[in-house]
């Protein structure tokens, strides 16, 4: 049986317990405004070296100042979430970001993540902070930008300078809410 709650702050480091495993064997650029697929290889077996520590002072911020963590447990063991910032973004701070959404490697392919994706929408909606968009900076590789299209993600046409620096290789996303 999978639980869905809300996450207190201090286990916000589960999830790096998330499994991360995936091999990739495609990724997405960005060319001249249109997406453009490339053959690359990565054997994902883990989180990068190093990732646990430097984003988990970012998502403890995210927390206090209000951020929305939601996570999915199976048997007591997280294994998927979701985390809306509350900080607005955007050309005219029209845009709350998806900072994070992850699923672990034996519950994928079974509409969670989906799942997961359409609550962190519903709550962006229901922040009534006259959002427009949600903002996602996806991961380049192929499953990840087709699982965002797929759920009716956009090409942000003009990302976020302080987002995009932060991630210039992924592909910046829009989700409109209205």
């Amino acid at each position: 049986m999978i639980d869905e709650r809300l996450l207190c702050r201090d286990e916000v480091g589960l999830v790096w317990g998330i499994d991360r495993r995936e091999v990739i064997e495609e990724i997405y650029a960005l060319k001249g405004g249109e997406l453009v697929l490339r053959p690359e290889f990565y054997d994902m077996s883990g989180w990068p070296e190093g990732e646990a520590e430097h984003f988990t002072p970012t998502l403890l911020d995210c927390f206090d100042r209000g951020g929305w963590f939601l996570g999915l447990f199976d048997q007591g063991r997280l294994i998927g979430a979701v985390v809306l910032d509350s900080c607005r973004f955007g050309p005219a701070g029209e845009w709350l970001q998806l900072t994070f959404l992850h699923l672990s490697h034996a519950y994928r392919r079974r509409g969670l993540g989906a799942h997961l994706f359409r609550l962190a929408v519903a709550r962006a909606r229901a922040r009534r902070v006259e959002a427009g968009a949600l903002y996602v900076s996806a991961t380049p590789s192929r499953n990840t930008v087709d699982f965002y299209m797929r759920l009716g993600c956009r090409l942000c046409e003009q990302p976020d300078e302080a987002l995009y620096q932060r991630e210039p290789d992924d592909i910046h996303l829009l989700h409109d809410l209205t």
